[in-house]
């Protein structure tokens, strides 16, 4: 009974280049062969002979019908924002998730999003299978600097450094002037020559050439292959660049020595691989050596529960130089007419090969036949011509001849208009094999004639239907992978803040806080639509959306200005135009939310409308108080001219007093008690009644 125990490394060795072995065997004998037929298939080549002197023209469907489905292809994942979306788990991943899509695709777009694409889909389409590498890249800068006369200080901060290493170094006595002392003494200066190494990295992605990678026979997908890998060929340098000791890869062999690698290598490129090591004589770490980079499930510990590890295997016997647990592999994997159950697809120039054959065939003998009715053959007597002015083929040329009769041409029927409806017939199979087809534009006008909008549309539509289904296939295997992966990359190995440019503007993130387990949202393929369609849309959410923001203003809930902007960024950008900050500044919610408080202020410090109704009401009280003030004032200056009329009477009173008095002291003898008299007159007086208390 087998035991659960370590592996060790010969062990391992075993095991792993048993597993590639098999898998490049497989790929050798069953993939290569196929993928450099679809190779010569998609430059212009037929497997048909020809006669000499005949037609050798190839109708070259399998490539006009790869060319004609990239353009459709680049602009469903290069029209939008995102192809894909990472969609929140819970109500507080919302505005993570969006940074998260924001970021990667800012990654992406860094690392030349538009070639990886595009060569990830001419493989898918021509050679069943398109790869990227996705990895983390650790680089390092080494620079050399040269230092002269320095003091002990000087040099030991200098080398303190622990990226610091030093070449080079000498060091002088010399008798120095001691300002302090005022006498001389013996100081040390250092010549140093120094390199400083900057170690740093990155994400990055390779596009991977078909015959370099290798996966196993009884793969359903890449993620669950028991082994998948890269085979590429390095310098020693490269190897020792990587830590790898010299005396271990030097002796090591490349992997030109397999000719079906070179052969589709050649099919691909157009010309074989130099095999010449007569350079590496002189500059040993030139050597090419081969290396090869696999993913497998093994349980190299004994736990009984086999892990992914990465291997890297030396050569062509696959020597085991290094091997560590890793959390996944790097490959994403793009197909545009995916196989159940099996990795390998089908590829668009496989589908064709037949109908360019057959094509080709018919295409030959309609120029043959044109051929020959425009220059038939001719029947010679020999004894009677000569034979030098039948060959010369110049127009107008004389022939010689001793009878009349001696040369008559043969008659060849013209039966190339027989054929051209079959020539129709092969090129409307093949269009509508590959989705293609020369009707979609809508400018046909057995399609156009009599037939409405709707009908025009329906049709357009029904013809992009396969490409839209290729595209989804894309973004369901390889973008979706890719997104995944750059996504763990990147969270994984991040060490602080980043910074990145959206909408014109800076904004820092942070990856080490992300959820790598968010789920991802295809937004291309079936369903999306022309682009026609898509720019009405935009146009009818916009109008939308400023109704509601002029309507209920910008507390409604509903509508943001970062929304608004959003819509007028995605209308620019499906006319082509992605520098929506030339246009509109850039916005989001904190820059709204500033805006907002700013506005409040503002209205706060502002007077306030005046109701009219209110300003009349105002007014009324104003008058009805000015005319209660002026009528005090007259009733105040009345009673003062009272007072006044009063006093004059009582001057009056006071003065006939003093007269009768007078009169009656003269006449009578008797005298009057005026100061009594006086007070009576002093008492206060009743002015309603105008009576004295």
């Amino acid at each position: 009974m087998a035991k659960l125990q370590a592996l060790d490394a010969s062990q391992i060795e075993n095991i792993v280049s048993t597993a590639i072995t098999d898998a490049v065997d497989f790929i050798d004998s069953e993939i290569v062969p196929e993928r450099t037929l679809s190779q010569q298939y998609f430059d212009g080549k037929t497997r048909l002979g020809y006669e000499e002197g005949r037609s050798r023209v190839v109708a070259t469907k399998c490539r006009d019908a790869v060319r004609a489905i990239k353009p459709s292809l680049m602009r469903v994942f290069l029209g939008t924002a995102s192809p894909v979306e990472f969609i929140p788990k819970e109500p507080n991943d919302v505005q993570v998730a969006q940074q998260m899509t924001q970021y990667i695709n800012y990654k992406l777009h860094r690392m030349n999003y538009f070639k990886l694409l595009n060569d990830a889909f001419q493989d898918a389409l021509v050679k069943r299978l398109g790869i990227l590498k996705v990895y983390y890249d650790d680089k390092k800068d080494t620079q050399l600097y040269t230092y002269k006369n320095l003091d002990d200080a000087e040099f030991n901060y200098l080398v303190s450094d622990e990226n610091v290493e030093v070449i080079e170094h000498s060091q002088v006595q010399t008798m120095v002037n001691d300002q302090a002392s005022g006498q001389e003494i013996e100081k040390s200066y250092h010549n140093v020559k120094i390199s400083k190494t900057k170690e740093y990295g990155d994400c990055a992605i390779d596009s991977v050439p078909p015959e370099e990678f290798f996966v196993d026979r009884n793969a359903k997908d890449i993620e669950t292959a028991y082994v998948v890998g890269h085979r590429v060929n390095k310098t020693v340098g490269d190897l020792v660049a990587m830590g790898f000791d010299f005396n271990d890869v030097y002796d090591l062999n490349a992997h030109d020595d397999d000719t079906q690698n070179d052969e589709e290598y050649r099919a691909r490129t157009g010309f074989t691989q130099n095999k010449d090591d007569s350079e590496n004589t002189i500059d040993p770490t030139s050597k090419k050596v081969g290396v090869t980079e696999c993913y497998m499930r093994i349980d190299a510990d004994g736990t009984g529960i086999p892990t992914l590890h990465k291997f890297i295997m030396g050569g062509s016997k696959y020597k085991l130089l290094d091997y560590m647990p890793c959390d996944q592999q790097p490959f994403a994997v793009f197909e545009c007419d995916p196989e159940p159950h099996t990795v390998w697809g089908r590829s668009i120039v496989g589908m064709l090969m037949d109908d360019q054959d057959a094509s080709t065939s018919i295409l030959r003998g309609v120029l043959d036949n044109v051929a020959l009715v425009n220059t038939p053959r001719l029947s010679v007597v020999d004894s009677q011509c000569n034979l030098d002015d039948v060959l010369n083929n110049e127009v107008g040329a004389i022939i010689r001849t001793r009878q009349p009769n001696a040369i008559s041409p043969i008659a060849i029927p013209f039966t190339a208009g027989n054929t051209l409806g079959a020539l129709q017939y092969l090129d409307k199979v093949v269009d509508q094999k590959s989705g293609v087809a020369g009707t979609s534009v809508g400018l046909n006008p057995d399609v156009l004639q009599s037939t409405t909008k709707s009908a025009v549309d329906h049709h357009i539509s029904t013809a992009q239907g396969q490409v839209e289904v290729i595209a989804r296939n894309l973004a369901e295997g390889g973008v979706t992978s890719l997104f995944r992966k750059v996504l763990h990359l990147v969270v994984k190995n991040s060490k602080k803040q980043d910074i990145m440019r959206l909408n014109g503007q800076f904004v820092p993130v942070d990856p080490r806080v992300w959820n790598t387990e968010m789920d991802l949202e295809i937004s291309v393929g079936l369903g999306t639509g022309r682009e026609e369609e898509k720019r009405m849309t935009l146009q009818q959410i916009l109008s939308i959306q400023q109704q509601i923001y002029q309507q209920y203003g910008p507390t409604n809930g509903l509508v943001t200005l970062t929304q608004i902007r959003n819509t007028l960024a995605d209308v620019l950008a499906g006319v082509g135009m992605r520098n929506a900050e030339r246009y509109f500044n850039p916005m989001n919610p904190q820059v709204e939310q500033q805006m907002m408080m700013q506005a409040q202020q503002m209205s706060q410090n502002q007077p306030k409308p005046i109701d009219p109704a209110q300003a009349m009401m105002n007014a009324e009280q104003i008058k009805a108080q000015s005319k209660m003030q002026s009528d005090m004032a007259k009733m105040q200056l009345d009673n003062k001219k009272l007072e006044m009329e009063d006093d004059r009477k009582r001057d009056e009173l006071d003065q006939e007093l003093v007269i009768k008095a007078a009169e009656l002291l003269s006449k009578h003898g008797i005298s009057l008690d005026t100061n009594r008299i006086k007070e009576m007159q002093n008492a206060p007086r009743n002015n309603n009644e105008g009576q004295m208390q």
